[in-house]
């Protein structure tokens, strides 16, 4: 892989990781278009490792005094609010850990495709146009139950699906299910860091027994870019969303979902 590609791929990890328009697919996209390599293992973790920073980082308080107060509530059986939503984030984890578990190798082998990607970018963002005009936007986060944080779960695992968007299925569960577009943005980042830290402990040991040599310049280029780019992203995102909706986003996703069809069709 060049330094240019490395650079393109982790700008494009950065930006898409965090808004409801699919990183995967548009880290595939560039091999089924463009023809480049596969990124490979040691990228997919480098650029994991940015984004993970890059979340924890911006809500370093948030993290801090979720954790603190999950582990009270388990060594201390002390409970407030905070322990609460940490332990509603972990309910909302369990379904991507099952699916992602049971069913990656299917995933890999058959839904890893161009088509796929296409319908299921046009599908959801359509479903995010809808829920987020009908969206009653009253509740924040601290207001989760736990069947509130499974049904966002379950959309997360759904994401899994190339082209979904993990940020976009949780954010159109939690609007569909009253929440406030900031407090649907700020639970679906928080649901993040788990999942993602998940998915990289994955990689890395998938890493560590592949074998592979590994060139350290063009993942430190992948740390850093996907990093800065997903930070901003997130910034951006949290200022933006509650002005401007989710129609921008359900706009670029239908462009993205036609044109890449057109694209297949025409190929």
């Amino acid at each position: 892989m060049s330094h240019f590609e490395a650079f393109v791929l982790a700008l494009i990890q950065g930006l898409t990781e965090f808004l409801p328009v699919s990183s995967s697919a548009h880290l595939i996209l560039p091999s089924q278009i463009l023809g480049w390599a596969d990124q490979g293992l040691a990228f997919d973790v480098a650029v994991h490792v940015g984004t993970l920073a890059a979340v924890m980082i911006y809500f370093r308080q948030e993290v801090v005094s979720l954790l603190s107060s999950w582990l009270a509530s388990i060594f201390k059986k002390t409970h407030s609010a905070e322990s609460r939503l940490a332990w509603m984030i972990v309910i909302a984890t369990i379904p991507a850990c099952l699916l992602g578990l049971f069913m990656k190798d299917f995933i890999e082998l058959y839904l890893r495709s161009a088509w796929v990607i296409a319908i299921t970018t046009i599908v959801f963002g359509l479903l995010l146009w809808w829920v987020d005009k009908r969206a009653i936007l009253q509740e924040g986060e601290y207001q989760t139950t736990w069947k509130k944080a499974l049904f966002i779960g379950l959309a997360q695992a759904a994401a899994l699906i190339p082209g979904t968007s993990r940020s976009g299925a949780t954010m159109t569960a939690a609007l569909y299910l009253g929440f406030t577009r900031e407090a649907a943005a700020r639970f679906s980042f928080l649901m993040s860091i788990p999942i993602i830290l998940l998915a990289g402990s994955y990689l890395t040991t998938k890493l560590v027994s592949s074998g592979v040599s590994i060139d350290f310049g063009v993942l430190g280029l992948g740390i850093f870019v996907s990093f800065i780019s997903a930070y901003a992203c997130i910034h951006a995102f949290l200022k933006l969303v509650t002005r401007v909706g989710m129609l921008p986003f359900v706009i670029y996703r239908l462009c993205l979902g036609f044109g890449l069809l057109a694209f297949l069709m025409w190929s």
